[in-house]
């Protein structure tokens, strides 16, 4: 997707902190934290939204997921604790159309988010 941010991001078009990166996903911190420790983790494919996987994406998700946690790790956040989490569409709170995993942490999180 030639407009959207992360792809851009993906691309090296845009500057970011990048803390992660493979052939399949790329992790980043978050121009508007929501929390001390806010990484982005996202696929190198675009993907909308979570209803559009289809099935074929599962190592996709598991390298996002498994990443997240070793991040956490690295970010000395894993032991306290941290929430993960992706949101689907405008009234799950999602802003930017390619999925990302958010990895929040660095305090006490209240539930529900926000």
């Amino acid at each position: 997707m030639e407009n959207c941010i992360f792809c851009k991001i993906i691309r090296k078009e845009t500057k970011t902190d990048i803390l992660y990166e493979n052939n399949n996903i790329l992790a980043f911190r978050d121009i508007n934290p929501q929390a001390p420790v806010h990484i982005l983790l996202i696929p190198k494919t675009h993907i909308s939204t979570l209803n559009d996987l289809t099935g074929e994406e599962r190592e996709l998700i598991g390298d996002l997921i498994l990443n997240a946690s070793r991040l956490a790790e690295q970010e000395g956040i894993a032991k306290e604790g941290y929430r993960t989490g992706f949101n689907c569409n405008e009234a799950g709170g999602q802003t930017v159309y390619h999925i990302h995993l958010h990895l929040l942490g660095g305090r006490k999180l209240g539930w529900p988010p926000g």
